[in-house]
């Protein structure tokens, strides 16, 4: 596999006194998401490499976040950065109402990978847009209002999206209507006092046919779930699980939304995760699915709905209601094509599969079986989390004092970690080798061991 160097920064001397005035700008005049403005310190970085990244004091930082888990590719990849600068010099932008030849060439590269029975897909600027456009569709083509989402879910920050989300950030946001929420699976910190992966799923799937009977099924326009859901605790569905969703969507005539934006394009060791036999060994395929981030790692904003003929010939006499100034933007196209060849041409989807079932699963077995704070290890390709306990028989999560800990003791140990709640996520690009890994699995067993101390 051949990656951008990461062992020297890609442009000219670091300046410590860039990255002050960098942080004294951010903190002047930038407003950032999800935060209490006066109460954070960003971090400040002045570039990027394959897995890594650096500062302007010339630290190095192994990124095992991915930024927001959407760097599949890594960073600054040089055929990605070419195929942005190549489209840069042809035509830096258009309208969507036009046809552009980037756009078409991405769209037939996604298509080809979702495979069958898809056959259009519908650009948007990222993962919320994506959902919102997919529930819209299904509202339209059903006649129907409502959408079911589970409580353990992140769907995007935009109106009907946010209200699909299941965690603490929908609260303050429940302005859109027809909503419904639900519990899928979680074996480890079970809704339904099962014993088993299969009873789990059994009443799991009874729970949620209960939800659409009680809320009336010629009401409910779709159901919205993330193949994988991420950002709430990478939950593997078990066994039978999705099998079971996709049969009541069909019962009750419901259209199957699979949220594919955080678990899409390489990060489970396939090029989607319904593809993956560990997450849908009965090979069940949604009717729509959302995508953004690992489509071009997130180099330019982009995202998408996936669609198949019998929703998209809904649209062939009757306007689709909907659209966006940069939908199809050809930057964010050209970045699609490039990171879509890079993949193939360099077997990085592959990589993610062998690194997950190689390195990733045996080396976070062993962290757990060494550290008794560890309760849960699940994932998939490079899509892992780490649960994290303060009593394994009880399983009482660990408080936030315990995260702050462990993400300064990593930190401090060259690493970027993504924490969630009681978990520390194991998320690195599709393209780490074996010796990040090793180097990873090390800082994190230091780091648990100073912690636990």
């Amino acid at each position: 596999m051949t990656i951008a160097s990461t062992t020297a920064p890609a442009v000219g001397p670091l300046d410590p006194d860039d990255g002050q005035r960098a942080y004294d700008l951010d903190r002047a005049h930038v407003f950032h998401s999800w935060s209490a403005q006066e109460k954070i310190t960003p971090l400040v970085f002045a570039g990027g490499a394959g897995c890594e990244i650096w500062d302007f004091e010339g630290n190095y930082y192994l990124d095992f976040s991915s930024q927001l888990v959407n760097t599949n590719i890594g960073h600054q990849h040089p055929k990605v950065i070419a195929g942005i600068k190549a489209q840069a010099d042809v035509l830096a932008t258009v309208a969507p109402a036009h046809a552009n030849l980037t756009r078409g060439e991405a769209a037939s590269r996604i298509l080809a990978r979702a495979g069958q029975p898809f056959s259009k897909v519908f650009f948007t600027n990222g993962g919320a847009d994506a959902n919102e456009n997919a529930i819209r569709m299904a509202r339209l083509v059903t006649g129907r209002d409502k959408v079911l989402s589970m409580y353990r879910s992140y769907h995007g920050n935009t109106g009907a999206a946010v209200v699909a989300t299941g965690d603490w950030r929908r609260v303050p946001n429940e302005y859109a209507r027809g909503h419904v929420h639900f519990f899928g699976p979680f074996e480890y910190r079970t809704e339904f006092w099962s014993t088993s992966a299969a009873q789990e799923s059994e009443r799991a799937l009874k729970h949620l046919e209960r939800i659409i009977q009680s809320e009336g099924a010629t009401s409910i326009a779709a159901i919205l779930i993330e193949t994988v859901p991420g950002t709430a605790g990478i939950l593997i569905p078990p066994p039978g699980y999705l099998t079971g969703v996709r049969k009541l969507a069909d019962d009750y005539g419901i259209v199957l939304i699979f949220d594919e934006v955080m678990a899409g394009f390489g990060r489970t060791g396939d090029w989607f995760a319904f593809q993956n036999d560990t997450v849908n060994p009965d090979g069940i395929v949604p009717d729509l699915i959302t995508f953004a981030k690992g489509v071009n790692s997130g180099y330019v904003p982009a995202g998408g709905v996936i669609i198949p003929p019998w929703i998209a010939d809904e649209f062939g006499e009757r306007v689709f209601p909907g659209g966006l100034t940069y939908s199809g933007h050809p930057l964010a196209m050209g970045a699609i094509v490039a990171t879509l060849d890079a993949m193939e041409e360099e077997g990085i989807v592959d990589n993610a599969a062998r690194v997950g079932r190689d390195l990733l699963a045996p080396g976070l077995a062993a962290l757990a079986a060494k550290h008794p704070m560890i309760g849960d290890v699940r994932g998939v390709g490079v899509f892992w989390a780490l649960d994290l306990v303060s009593d394994p028989e009880t399983r009482e999560p660990v408080g936030p004092q315990v995260i702050a800990a462990l993400k300064s003791e990593l930190m401090k140990r060259g690493l970027l970690p993504f924490a969630a709640d009681n978990r520390i996520h194991v998320v690195p690009p599709c393209i780490v080798t074996d010796e990040e890994v090793a180097r990873a699995l090390a800082i994190y067993d230091e780091a648990f061991t100073a912690v636990e101390a």
